[in-house]
């Protein structure tokens, strides 16, 4: 049984097994087409969190889990799920993890993304441990994360993780597989180079459009 990962646009995904579709941070650039059985959104911000999109491909029993603060701008019934907190939607299992910004900062003192706004997730699908990392720096949390087979991780600094960072990230969770995300078009060869020569980790880069069959 594989699971097909497929990078939509910036930080969103679809994971897609035989029978669930999950979306991850669809945003305005995303082109979903088929329905949502699970939609996770990490922030509220545009780019990781648009209400038309999520329209598009939510059906009466799609669950929704997003921080507090999308609540109002999802509408409807939508599942929060704090850091540490975990439910299980139609035998997927969904954990809500720290992600937030502890040295990119949009002023002094005021962090882009801030501790307590946003969240990772880890979904575990078919045996299949996947972690989207949402918006975030290298966080001493990451350290904890074990038996990740697919990390998705934002390289694209100024708001996120730069490539070097990422990569130190990833070497820090060692998953199997690492798919760069959030790059802002900047090239991620440095990111898959440093990887690569430090662990047995695959680094697997996404274009638009483009999938990962994780078997």
């Amino acid at each position: 049984m594989s699971i097909s990962i497929k990078l939509l646009a910036h930080a969103c995904f679809q994971i897609k097994t035989k029978e669930k579709i999950v979306y991850v941070d669809l945003e305005e650039h995303a082109n979903p087409s088929e329905k949502a059985d699970v939609i996770l959104v990490t922030h509220s911000h545009t780019d990781h969190c648009d209400p038309s999109k999520i329209k598009k491909v939510r059906k009466d029993d799609t669950v929704i889990v997003a921080p507090e603060d999308c609540v109002s701008k999802i509408g409807g019934n939508v599942k929060t799920l704090k850091p540490g907190e975990e439910t299980t939607i139609g035998g997927i299992k969904v954990r809500a993890v720290e992600a937030y910004n502890y040295k990119r900062f949009r002023s002094p003192g005021n962090p882009y993304h801030p501790k307590g706004f946003g969240v990772g997730y880890l979904v575990t699908v078919e045996g299949k441990t996947i972690y989207h990392a949402g918006d975030t720096d290298f966080i001493p949390e990451m350290r904890e994360l074990k038996n990740i087979d697919v990390a998705l991780l934002p390289t694209g600094d100024t708001y996120t993780m730069d490539n070097a960072e990422a990569a130190i990230a990833a070497i820090a969770i060692k998953p199997k597989i690492a798919i760069p995300m959030h790059t802002w078009g900047k090239d991620t060869e440095e990111f898959k180079k440093k990887i690569e020569a430090n662990t047995t980790t695959k680094v697997i880069v996404l274009k638009e459009g483009e999938e990962y069959q994780l078997i």
